[in-house]
């Protein structure tokens, strides 16, 4: 069963802002959050937990080159 989370625990889990999330939404960089009502979203955590590893990833082949 997935865990859903909102924006402030997505906040915390990535230390990006707001606007950061939104804007790696529309490009397709991150994660798109589930609507769960017509003003409420939340994330999946494991999506999120999954971009936090690519990222960490990417960052470490980075410093590999």
């Amino acid at each position: 069963m997935a865990n859903l989370i909102k924006l402030p625990a997505v906040k915390e889990k990535t230390s990006l802002s707001t606007s950061t999330i939104y804007r790696g939404v529309e490009r397709g960089d991150f994660p798109k959050p589930v609507r769960l009502s017509p003003r409420s979203v939340a994330w999946v955590e494991n999506e999120v937990e999954a971009w936090i590893e690519q990222r960490i990833e990417a960052s470490r082949q980075e410093g590999a080159a």
